[in-house]
């Protein structure tokens, strides 16, 4: 009988607790449904209970007023690396990103080298290449 075994995906550090919505710039042609995301045609994204995601990535430091812009972020930028919506979306992910930021109080510096960072450095973490790869346990 074969040894029974685990898939995982590691690299995350936060995990919702309840369930998010929010409306977003980002249109796909079709309603998007994972396991744990949603996009309409509408742009609302719906971040489902238990997503796990990374947090602000680089040298940024986690401040709540970071938390909700790196969440939806980093639920546009899997939807990319998963092939759900396109590359061409990236400009509108990151200016999410910006928006959110602003609306929970980041100081216009600070969300001014956030914009940059992710401009200049996040584009590979929106492609296909940079999908989190399944371990296998033991």
């Amino acid at each position: 009988m074969a040894k029974p075994q685990i898939k995982y995906r590691s690299g995350y550090k936060y995990q919702l607790i309840a369930e998010y919505q929010v409306k977003v710039s980002v249109i796909p042609e079709n309603h998007l449904k994972t396991d744990f995301l949603e996009l309409d045609t509408e742009g609302m994204l719906i971040i489902k209970k238990g997503y796990a995601w990374d947090g602000p990535s680089g040298p940024a430091i986690d401040t709540p007023n970071f938390m909700r812009g790196s969440l939806v972020h980093d639920a546009l930028y899997q939807l990319m690396r998963n092939k759900f919506i396109g590359q061409e979306w990236r400009d509108e992910a990151d200016e999410e990103l910006r928006r959110i930021c602003r609306e929970d109080g980041m100081c216009k510096i600070r969300v001014w080298w956030v914009y940059r960072g992710v401009r200049l450095g996040a584009g590979p973490a929106a492609a296909p290449e940079s999908r989190k790869k399944t371990h296998l346990a033991p």
